[in-house]
């Protein structure tokens, strides 16, 4: 498979936003099927040693999220934020067909992308990814509603809510809907 949906769960908006969980799923357009997925909870104060900052309106939007939500960033379990990238970095290697060409999606042009991209340089690494792969699942959800199939009230979500992990599912689910719309195979 060569692409991969990214969720990040991030304590702002900007790209400079401290990333305290990353979910991954790769998955197929075409045919919907998903593919091996990755999990890492954050340290934030890892994230914000190495010069993130957080926002306040984030910050207060986080405290009126769901009990299971907020649980699944403050867990006993989290990553520094290097080794929860270099892991990251190690998930692609071993499940893309070729770096080089994964296709890499992300809920906003200018934020989970972004964000991931500019958490690896703050830690001096290098993305396992290039730029022009970037592709926008807003993007996708506009396509889909000039269709007629709104992802929000067409497709169920399943599992909790703002996990990074449920979130890249869910939205892979529904890019894969819109794209079988836009590019339908033939049944001859």
């Amino acid at each position: 498979m060569n692409h991969l949906m990214i969720d990040l769960e991030s304590m702002g908006k900007k790209p400079t936003a401290p990333i305290v969980a990353i979910g991954a799923v790769f998955f197929d357009p075409q045919s919907g099927v998903l593919g091996a997925e990755f999990y890492a909870a954050v340290d934030l104060s890892s994230a914000m040693a190495q010069g993130a900052t957080p926002d306040g309106d984030t910050i207060l939007w986080w405290l009126k999220q769901s009990a299971e939500a907020r649980a699944a960033l403050c867990t006993d379990d989290t990553r520094h934020i290097t080794d929860a990238l270099s892991e990251l970095s190690a998930f692609i290697s071993r499940n893309s067909d070729n770096p080089r060409y994964l296709k890499v999606w992300g809920n906003g042009a200018n934020f989970d992308n972004v964000i991931l991209r500019s958490a690896y340089e703050r830690a001096g690494n290098t993305c396992p990814w290039q730029f022009w792969n970037d592709s926008d699942v807003r993007t996708m959800v506009l396509l889909g509603k000039q269709l007629e199939f709104d992802p929000k009230r067409n497709m169920p979500f399943d599992g909790i809510a703002h996990n990074a992990l449920a979130d890249a599912r869910h939205q892979a689910k529904y890019v894969s809907a819109i794209w079988q719309r836009l590019l339908p195979t033939s049944t001859e």
